[in-house]
């Protein structure tokens, strides 16, 4: 998950959150929805950053389809302003334009052939604004922007408009099991490269292993990413090979050693995959499409065998990493469907010929965004992709509030009848396993935080000594695991 990730990092510092959800958000439940907003918003202070929410970050190339756009502020930890009132621009380069809420077109104070600039006021904390696709197929970046505040950005993508899209049936909508070991996790893939840069870790006063330390605090699953060739001169580490498949089988014997449960999340890339850039791994370049699907699938299933063999086969994959837009790019973008349906259903014939028994994952980036997350999950199903569980990531800085997630979870539980986890997070850590623990007919999962021994809103500091967020972790597992 790693979208420009030095503005990413200052950005998660604030734990940025988005807006208060639209009314327009659907939410499929009987019972009245929790409102979260007292989790997240405050009366006034000091707006240290825009944000906004792009509800949809895939679109129809159709001159119709319509995002909804909300534009707030927060302050330095990341609370929304009810109060805040600001003047604010907001740029689209590409194919598209912005809309009033009311319908009415804004008049544009620049444009260009490639970039086209408004200009529109935050009242009362909020602005709401229509992003409306052009007629062409490709990716649209919108800013928005003010003098002395950090700005914020979506990239949406557009799909032909003629592009078949289909609903699954009732017979295709399967009630997935109930996953029995719920998830207190973390994604520790960083962990060889700390070590190796010399980084040790402390509890109570005394040195100790990281993994140690995370189980002694409730911690009961650790999630580790494989990249494919990650030694090569464009990889993710060039030379070193981290987070390749020997270290790989090294962590996840450390993982099984402890005691613990192991997620192994396959980005089907040299580097980071994620919503913004899905490489083809080196190997396969130049495959015809059903070479393409016999590598990943030959490779799922080599990766999976050999950590069979040695004892830790992973008790649940992730076929590809946030994958709402697609992956494998070009042949498996979400604007070629199909293709993408016959990926991830080569992923997952892998995984079931290793062990039958392994848990399957799909994960979007799309914590808050509902319409777009069903939009999804409709067409793959309806494509016969199958899988167990949903997973999701929730970065506020892109994925909407604490309100638009629980909506969208309450949302996906009733449609497709499967578990869910927030498989990525950072920020409102106590806030995001209470509302997943807390989801109905016990179908929350649980959480995997990423990469919580160096980044963003870590539970370590730089000298490997515990933060009070380590100990969040006491609290939650007893509440909700113990």
């Amino acid at each position: 998950m790693k979208y420009s990730i030095v503005l990413s990092i200052f950005l998660l510092v604030f734990f940025i959150s988005c807006n208060n959800k639209p009314k327009d958000t659907p939410t499929v439940t009987e019972s009245p929805v929790k409102d979260y907003s007292d989790w997240y918003q405050v009366e006034t202070g000091k707006p240290s950053a825009l944000v906004f929410a792009s509800y949809k970050t895939t679109m129809l190339a159709n001159g119709k389809d319509q995002s909804l756009l909300r534009i707030s502020t927060v302050d330095s930890l990341g609370m929304e302003l009810k109060d805040a009132s600001l003047p604010f621009e907001i740029s689209v380069k590409g194919d598209a334009t912005i809309i009033d809420i009311d319908s009415t077109e804004l008049a544009p104070v620049l444009k260009s052939d490639t970039l086209t600039v408004w200009k529109s006021n935050i009242s009362n904390g909020v602005k709401k604004l229509w992003l409306r696709a052009g007629n062409t197929t490709d990716k649209i970046t919108v800013k928005v922007s003010t003098d002395s505040l950090w700005p914020a950005s979506h990239e949406i993508h557009t799909i032909p408009a003629d592009v078949k899209l289909l609903r699954p049936t009732k017979e295709q909508i399967t009630q997935g099991p109930k996953i029995e070991q719920e998830m207190l996790g973390a994604d520790i893939s960083f962990l060889p490269q700390l070590e190796a840069r010399g980084l040790k870790f402390h509890d109570d006063g005394i040195e100790r292993n990281a993994i140690e330390i995370l189980k002694d605090h409730g911690f009961n699953y650790i999630r580790l990413r494989v990249f494919v060739n990650p030694e090569n001169e464009k990889g993710y580490s060039p030379d070193k090979g981290f987070c390749g498949l020997d270290y790989t089988l090294q962590m996840a014997k450390r993982v099984k050693d402890a005691g613990l449960n192991l997620l192994l999340d396959f980005h089907y890339s040299d580097t980071w995959a994620d919503p913004q850039k899905q490489f083809k791994p080196k190997a396969w370049e130049g495959l015809e499409f059903n070479e393409l699907t016999s590598a990943l699938k030959d490779y799922t299933k080599s990766v999976l065998t050999q950590l069979k063999d040695q004892g830790t086969m992973p008790d649940m994959v992730q076929i590809g990493n946030e994958i709402n837009h697609g992956m494998v790019w070009p042949e498996g973008h979400i604007s070629n469907l199909d293709n993408l349906a016959a990926l991830l259903k080569a992923g997952t014939e892998a995984v079931r010929e290793v062990d039958a028994n392994t848990t399957i994952m799909m994960h979007l980036a799309l914590g808050g965004q509902n319409e777009e997350t069903t939009f999804w999950f409709d067409n793959m199903i309806a494509r016969g992709v199958e899988f167990d569980i949903i997973g999701l990531s929730y970065y506020p800085i892109w994925h909407c509030t604490l309100d638009d997630l629980n909506s969208n979870m309450l949302d996906l539980i009733e449609r497709y009848q499967k578990d869910i986890n927030v498989v990525e997070y950072s920020a409102f850590k106590k806030e995001v396993n209470d509302m997943v623990f807390n989801l109905p007919n016990d179908r929350g999962n649980g959480t995997c935080i990423w990469e919580p021994l160096n980044t963003w809103s870590k539970i370590f500091d730089d000298n490997g000594q515990p933060l009070k967020e380590l100990y969040y972790y006491d609290e939650i597992y007893k509440e909700f695991l113990e």
